[in-house]
């Protein structure tokens, strides 16, 4: 069988980094890890290639290669799947759909030939015993969580890596909180399922053997959701594995924030090389965290906890929310505070919307306050049910949040708090490449001469470079965010 792999388009949103990306020549954050996991569990001798429409066209000579179309993606690319699978419609290609978009929203592609729902692990190999008898259904499912220990490294073989900013791995699915607006739960469970030491070490080999050296995202929802086996096995494993190695990557993954009360868990992440974590802090407004069953952020100096990560040695990118049942009218002015007392430089504030499945859906769809599916981008001034606010002023609300955040004069003023109280402690120092001489010089010519901030671009420039050197490159790489994030921001007017 010939499998042609299709991750569709990603749009223009705030995790895209696309405009940051430009700086360095790079076409897309990360390949589809999802689609190369399963290229490794199908039969080794069928032919594989992938199309990721994120830095590459599809070409009808793709389609007219394949037996089969597998296609997978997030609820954000639904726009670009339908797309696809129309095309592959027109030239009568089978499509095989899977991954959290198919999962959580199967009723919305009849045009799927075969929805390999859930977890791969699970439904994957009943595809592939029906394609050998020659019985195929159309729909395959699971009410049971997957043994995550079977799971293969992906087949990096089909990635074009200088085409990429970071690659990708998984260690951990499922999250021990349940909070009302997300989906991971219902996705992956409660219970945290992770993969053995000797797995991970396993997939950073291959990375390494196939030449990557850069960043590496640990794509699990909440990494530490299982803290003493990652104090007891796999940290200490990644740090024998990253000095043996001449610490060959930059990590990052996504946390709680009670990461803040063991000191022990962030200094074993910091030397195993982990420099940034994600961070869901939602709202500085404690009766919101009560409403959406944030746990770990309730009766908390979130302040202070922010605080204690990022003197650890870890930056924070902050997810942040509005638009809560709980909001009060000054929650606007309270977020912006909060933000720019925190030094978080990547703050994502979205407006709060209902995933399919989660309690939230639920609930809102049992007060008849539902009104669609989400777009996946909660960040586009899209809303997917009727908010307890005056809808019209929880979008202005939101747009001074956004306006004022990623104004020059703001944001810059927050780059320059971090920078002055963050003291990494990375065994790796920064190595300067090609790609880092052509960036500087980009953000030189476009932010500090043609850009409305190039007052505040040449002001950190001096500062950093002369009060401290080592974070200059770190200085340079926010600058560049902050483009970003002003451009896709700008689209929404």
């Amino acid at each position: 069988m010939n499998i042609l792999f299709v991750n569709p388009h990603y749009p223009d949103t705030f995790w895209s980094f696309r405009h940051a990306l430009k700086f360095i020549s790079r076409n897309a954050s990360f390949p589809p890890l999802g689609l190369l996991t399963v290229a490794s569990m199908l039969p080794h001798e069928w032919p594989k290639r992938l199309i990721d429409l994120n830095i590459e066209q599809l070409a009808d000579s793709d389609l007219a290669w394949a037996d089969f179309v597998f296609l997978g993606g997030m609820s954000i690319q639904k726009t670009s799947a339908d797309e696809i699978i129309a095309r592959c419609k027109r030239l009568g290609k089978a499509i095989v759909a899977g991954g959290p978009l198919f999962t959580s929203r199967p009723d919305e592609f009849p045009d799927v030939d075969h929805l390999v729902l859930n977890e791969a692990e699970n439904t994957l190999p009943l595809f592939l015993s029906d394609l050998a008898r020659g019985r195929l259904k159309r729909v395959y499912t699971s009410d049971t969580w997957a043994d995550i220990t079977t799971t293969p490294v992906p087949l990096w073989d089909l990635v074009k890596f200088k085409r990429y900013s970071s690659m990708n791995l998984q260690y951990s699915r499922g999250c021990p909180y349940d909070c009302e607006f997300c989906d991971i739960t219902v996705l992956y469970g409660r219970v945290p399922r992770t993969k053995t030491k000797e797995q991970v070490i396993r997939e950073l080999e291959s990375l390494h053997a196939a030449g990557w050296k850069s960043q590496v995202f640990f794509v699990d929802d909440n990494f530490i959701g299982n803290r003493q086996r990652l104090k007891k096995e796999i940290l200490p494993a990644l740090i024998e594995w990253m000095d043996a190695r001449g610490h060959p990557f930059f990590l990052n993954t996504e946390v709680s924030i009670n990461i803040a009360d063991d000191r022990e868990l962030m200094r074993l992440m910091v030397r195993a090389g982990f420099d940034a974590v994600f961070v869901g802090i939602e709202s500085p407004n404690e009766a919101s965290l009560v409403e959406c069953k944030k746990i770990p952020n309730k009766n908390r100096d979130l302040l202070a906890s922010v605080k204690i990560i990022q003197q650890s040695g870890l930056q924070i990118q902050g997810g942040f929310i509005v638009g809560f049942d709980s909001d009060p009218p000054s929650i606007f002015d309270q977020l912006i505070t909060f933000i720019q007392e925190s030094g978080i430089v990547t703050a994502m504030v979205g407006l709060l919307n209902a995933p399919n499945g989660t309690r939230l859906y639920k609930r809102l769809l049992g007060e008849g306050r539902l009104l669609s599916s989400m777009s996946g981008d909660n960040t586009d001034f899209s809303l997917n049910f009727i908010p307890k606010m005056d809808t019209e002023s929880l979008i202005q609300g939101y747009k001074k949040i956004l306006q004022t955040i990623y104004a020059p004069k703001e944001y810059y003023a927050r780059v320059k708090l971090f920078l002055k109280n963050y003291d990494p402690q990375q065994t790796r120092g920064f190595r300067i490449q090609a790609i880092h001489i052509k960036a500087l010089v980009k953000s030189a010519v476009l932010l500090g001469i043609i850009g409305r901030e190039r007052f505040q671009y040449w002001k950190l420039f001096l500062w950093s470079l002369l009060c401290r050197p080592r974070l200059f490159p770190l200085a340079i790489m926010f600058s560049i965010y902050g483009y970003h994030f002003r451009k896709v921001f700008e689209q929404y007017g």
